[in-house]
């Protein structure tokens, strides 16, 4: 079968028009992306479970009718199981594990046409904003393989930015689709809470900051996939009102002339690299330029108080998850089952006591009063998605002394001292540095997104976050496509692709 050579020079609905039209054949689509995989991958290692066979029997077998009919995807190996294939989790206490039943998420990504050819790499447990798994190992950046493609769906951005396929599945508790999707020049929406389902095993993760999409190239391969999962699934604990109008058509409405607040600076008065805040000015002066009012201001929230407070969930999520493993494993965990750094965070979660965790969520519902009051002014709120372009590989690993201190910690089961020390916190700050604008839209449930409008003198992406009013993905979707026709980054393609 002859490889479709203009293979990524389309986005995902393009694709799935030329199979509609009969221009092209879904197995040849399929065969050339499973090329670009085979090729690509061991550059950049971002696909850690092929699916090939699945594809094909797939396509033999018909798929369903949806907006994306044919077009290749790939799944993150963390939250969608596909039902009789691995899912890692980016953990060696996971590597045998196998779902029994798909996630609603991807029955919804199957519903709309795709041809899922496998799964993308993730740190363990999703909990860091790099990709670099002892199970499976770093996951490279196609602008310099040198560097990260953030985390923790880092193999999606990778896979989707190095023309692998159009658009991945990404996941999303304190910017892991945002900050990928920045890292790698690429459009990444993190969606309202609940506006996507969360089921069908589990109800809400992380306490409702986790949210799952997509990471694409084009604004409008988001929103027609939104069009195609978003809504409630069986025994949702809350229903959104779904939007007016689909997105892919409300995208191309004029958002007329809205009020932007932006700022520069970081709520954990860290600092911003210079390229970041270069990035944000640009994209503010284009604002003003396509007609909307960009003022500097910033909403009255205590970031390192906010910080802490999803340090308190973190722990206590990670310290439940390794709770959980007896099932999978058959036996109690053992320290050897996970990465000594998540060990530690379980043990520092069951060091908290139940009302420090509610006292932590009560600052999250203060936020979202914060920000509803913030967008009775402003329409938006314009940051720098990242505090530094994307780090080099290995950049925020533990030092030598501090994963000796680790290990100790862990022989000793000293998560008691450890808090009291003020270690932990100490690192997690550290680590949040990097990325300190994402969580807020978490923590309140609120739509934002990434969109890439600026790359660095030595050509690293860097993005610029929005977040919108709670529900309104509309006026995001708009506004980026907006932006897309003013200064169009899909033509721009890092020097390892396809």
């Amino acid at each position: 079968m002859e490889p479709f050579k203009e293979y990524d020079q389309y986005d995902g609905l393009a694709l799935a028009g030329l199979i509609r039209k009969r221009e092209i054949s879904a197995e040849a689509v399929c065969e050339t992306a499973i090329a670009r995989i085979e090729a690509l991958n061991p550059k950049l290692n971002a696909v850690v479970t092929p699916m090939y066979d699945h594809a094909r029997k797939a396509i033999r077998e018909g798929l369903p009718d949806g907006p994306f009919t044919g077009v290749p995807f790939l799944l993150k190996d963390l939250l969608a199981a596909y039902a009789g294939v691995p899912m890692t989790n980016g953990s060696r206490a996971y590597r045998n594990y196998i779902p029994s039943r798909d996630s609603e998420m991807v029955t919804r990504f199957k519903g709309a046409g795709t041809i899922i050819l496998g799964k993308t790499n993730t740190p363990e447990l999703g909990l860091l904003g790099t990709t670099e798994p002892e199970l499976h190992g770093p996951t490279r950046n196609p602008w310099n393989t040198d560097h990260t493609p953030g985390g923790s769906s880092g193999g999606s951005a990778a896979a989707v930015a190095s023309g692998m396929v159009p658009l991945a599945s990404g996941g999303d508790g304190g910017g892991s689709i945002r900050i990928p999707a920045a890292c790698c020049g690429l459009f990444g929406l993190k969606t309202t809470r609940d506006r996507n389902p969360t089921g069908a095993e589990v109800g809400a993760i992380w306490q409702g900051a986790v949210i799952e999409h997509v990471i694409t190239r084009t604004v409008r391969d988001s929103a027609a996939m939104l069009d195609a999962t978003q809504g409630p699934d069986v025994g949702a604990p809350s229903i959104l009102p779904p939007p007016d109008r689909p997105y892919l058509e409300d995208m191309n409405r004029d958002p007329g002339r809205l009020k932007i607040a932006f700022t520069t600076r970081s709520p954990l008065h860290t600092p911003v690299h210079p390229e970041c805040v270069k990035g944000v000015d640009e994209t503010a002066h284009l604002l003003e330029a396509l007609g909307h009012h960009v003022e500097e201001a910033a909403p009255e929230i205590d970031g390192p108080t906010l910080a802490m407070s999803y340090l308190a969930m973190y722990f206590g999520e990670v310290a439940a998850d390794i709770g959980a493993l007896e099932e999978v494993l058959g036996r109690r965990p053992r320290r050897g089952d996970l990465e000594a750094l998540t060990w530690t965070l379980g043990l520092m979660g069951r060091t908290y006591s139940a009302g420090y965790f509610v006292k932590a969520m009560r600052e999250w519902g203060k936020a979202a009063r914060i920000m509803g009051r913030f967008h009775q002014t402003y329409d938006l709120y314009l940051t720098p998605t990242l505090a530094s372009p994307p780090v080099r590989i290995g950049e925020l690993k533990l030092k030598p002394a501090e994963a000796l201190a680790l290990k100790v910690i862990n022989v000793l089961s000293l998560g008691r001292l450890v808090k009291v020390s003020g270690i932990m916190d100490k690192l997690a700050i550290e680590s949040l540095s990097k990325t300190p604008f994402t969580q807020l839209a978490n923590f309140t449930g609120q739509p934002a997104m990434s969109v890439p409008l600026h790359w660095t003198s030595e050509g690293l992406p860097c993005g610029s976050q929005f977040i919108g009013r709670f529900g309104d993905e509309s006026t995001l979707f708009r506004v980026a496509r907006q932006l897309e026709q003013a200064r169009p980054w899909v033509d721009k393609r890092p020097p390892v692709r396809a």
